[in-house]
């Protein structure tokens, strides 16, 4: 039990003295965004969801002038292209693809950071026999590469500096 408490405490030194600590939440120079369009698709439904109680987000009602930082999802788009085939000619993998265009504005229109489109990829094998299986480990994917571009849009809203709202 001794040994067992010693290792649990050099493994906190450790972690501490790398500069390890659990991410907590954002920190924004501004305390209303717009999300646009509304309701928009899932990305925009998610980074809606993620933000918080740092940030309060305009609700469909609102006036846009009312906001001091806009989110525009431009375009958000999900592609599946066939990558590996076996010599008869059947699909063994494909790659998912995920493209979300963006920009970040005032409600007036200046621009706040240039427009971007952030893409994630992933690989995944298929086999015939386990297709509802395959579909299911599509979604949790496609699920995954949504998550990493909300987080990516938050650390990007997170560099706002003040003086740029």
């Amino acid at each position: 039990m001794q040994r067992r408490h010693s290792l649990i405490l050099a493994l906190g030194l450790i972690t501490t003295a790398c500069g390890f600590r659990l991410r907590g939440h954002q920190r924004y120079a501004f305390q209303t965004l717009a999300v646009l369009p509304h309701p928009g698709g899932p990305v925009a439904l998610e980074l809606r969801r993620s933000l918080g109680p740092a940030v309060r987000v305009l609700a469909p009602g609102e006036a846009l002038t009312s906001s001091q930082v806009v989110v525009e999802i431009v375009q958000e788009q999900r592609e599946k292209t066939v990558v590996g085939v076996n010599s008869s000619g059947q699909v063994r993998e494909f790659q998912l693809r995920m493209r979300v265009k963006l920009r970040i504005r005032t409600a007036q229109g200046r621009e706040l950071a240039p427009e971007a489109e952030l893409v994630l990829q992933r690989d995944i094998s298929f086999n015939e026999s386990a297709v509802l299986a395959k579909e299911a480990e599509e979604i949790l994917l496609y699920r995954d590469m949504q998550s990493d571009i909300v987080q990516q849009i938050m650390r990007r809203l997170a560099s706002i500096k003040p003086g740029q709202d």
